[in-house]
């Protein structure tokens, strides 16, 4: 049960990723319940992740994007368009690829994935998602790979030298 959705609202876009029901059995019968993942992002490399339950659909989403506003977190990238260098990442049965693209590639992402991207502002990114198709894992295996990205500006620090020193030439 898969729904795209997004909402734009002051400059951070919102993305519904999956919305799952819950039913719990009591004496008189079944109580539903409803969780929704959710993306949000300012298309310029802020991006936050979030997962809530509520009764109803949409109490579920907006505490979900409430929750995912409140855990933004910065993520490098190169030229505002692409990540910095391929890289992988393992979240449970969730395993994911994600490679620097060439400008005007676009966003070679399945389902959740996509969402991400979008929502931080990658335009160009090929990404392979394996093992599971678990919208919560998969998402979660993304961050995971976009936070262990380095960008030269980390590198440089790290090494005390000059982020020309380290950034090859491109011709």
């Amino acid at each position: 049960m898969d729904n795209f959705k997004d909402k734009k609202t002051d400059d951070i876009l919102e993305k519904l990723v999956h919305i799952n029901r819950i039913t719990k059995v009591v004496k008189g019968g079944r109580r539903f319940g409803f969780s929704a993942l959710v993306v949000v992002g300012n298309q310029a490399g802020k991006i936050g992740i979030a997962h809530a339950k509520a009764k109803q659909v949409p109490d579920a989403i907006k505490k979900a994007n409430e929750m995912a506003r409140r855990k933004l977190t910065h993520i490098p990238l190169r030229e505002g368009r692409t990540i910095h260098h391929d890289v992988r990442a393992k979240d449970g049965a969730g395993r994911i690829v994600l490679r620097a693209a060439s400008k005007g590639t676009g966003i070679i992402a399945g389902g959740p994935v996509r969402a991400v991207c979008e929502v931080l502002g990658v335009k160009d990114i090929v990404a392979k998602s394996m093992g599971t198709s678990n919208a919560h894992n998969v998402i979660r295996a993304t961050m995971k790979a976009l936070l262990k990205q380095n960008s030269p500006k980390q590198i440089s620090s790290i090494r005390n030298k000059k982020i020309s020193e380290i950034v090859e030439k491109r011709g």
